[in-house]
């Protein structure tokens, strides 16, 4: 077939930008070189700035851009062609940073999100050996960090392998998720047929006679007043080394109790002793009785 007026077009353009970028000195970008029959796997040969042939990946063409809040359920983005793989890049100091790859044909840029002091992104790659490097700040980097090897032009990438079998433990939560809301569901079934089945009244006879025998007979006596609430300080004289207007310190084990004294000439006598800080206060009350 012959070449469209657009196809020409298009060829004279791409042209123009290698020109402009060889005339641009050691820091313009070149294309590598590609024996034939030879897979495009390798990556870039050079640290400067982004070349403008490279350009930033959008949402339509595969990639996900790592959201601040997850709402996937586990299992929903493993398939048999590609799985969700995370790309992380440590560095506070950057501002931008993204990602190319042997899975883009080191053509596209995917843009990482920061989160904290770290980036992240999310893409969905095949499986088997990936090579890629970062773009911070406009610099092709690799992260120390991970592991490398070099390609067929001698160029150090990052080298990643996605295997399926890592993948299982997403199978597994799925599968959990779904057995546990089937357990609950179940549960919750079981226990509306029980309290349908439930009276509204314990079990046992009913009757309207009154009981008689022991359960009618007394209670047993209240217990015995401890010996340390016998020694009432109003019950006791008072030495005459102290003040008759103030009575002596008590024990601790007197306070907040209600005392009474046997009725007399009509009157019943109530007291009770509170403590405020390091003050007692005794307060004394006559009630005539009726």
């Amino acid at each position: 077939m012959g070449n469209t007026p657009n196809s020409e077009g298009r060829a004279r353009r791409l042209s123009a930008q290698l020109g402009s970028a060889a005339a641009g000195g050691e820091g313009a970008y070149q294309a590598p070189y590609k024996r034939k029959n030879e897979p495009f796997n390798f990556g870039p040969e050079f640290s400067a700035e982004i070349p403008s042939i490279v350009k930033q990946s959008s949402e339509d063409e595969g990639f996900r851009i790592r959201a601040s809040t997850i709402t996937e359920r586990p299992g929903d983005h493993v398939t048999a062609n590609k799985l969700p793989t995370v790309f992380k890049w440590e560095g506070g100091t950057a501002k931008e940073v993204y990602l190319s790859g042997s899975f883009n044909n080191w053509q596209t840029k995917i843009p990482l999100v920061k989160s904290q002091d770290h980036f992240y992104t999310i893409v969905d790659l095949p499986e088997g050996e990936h090579q890629y490097q970062f773009i911070v700040d406009g610099k092709w980097q690799v992260n120390a960090k991970e592991p490398t090897a070099q390609n067929n032009m001698g160029t150090s990438n990052n080298v990643l392998q996605v295997k399926s079998s890592d993948f299982e433990v997403f199978e597994a939560l799925a599968m959990d998720i779904a057995e546990s809301s089937q357990t609950k569901e179940h549960t919750q079934s079981e226990v509306s047929e029980r309290l349908r089945n439930r009276s509204g009244s314990p079990p046992g006879r009913y009757t309207s006679q009154v009981p008689t025998g022991r359960q009618a007979g007394p209670h047993r006596a209240p217990p015995v007043l401890p010996q340390q609430l016998l020694q009432v300080i109003l019950n006791r004289p008072t030495d005459s080394r102290y003040d008759p207007n103030l009575l002596p310190e008590p024990d601790h084990v007197m306070l907040n109790h209600l005392y009474a004294l046997s009725i007399k000439d009509g009157v019943v006598v109530l007291s009770t002793i509170h403590r405020y800080r390091k003050k007692f206060v005794t307060t004394v009350m006559y009630k005539p009785c009726d």
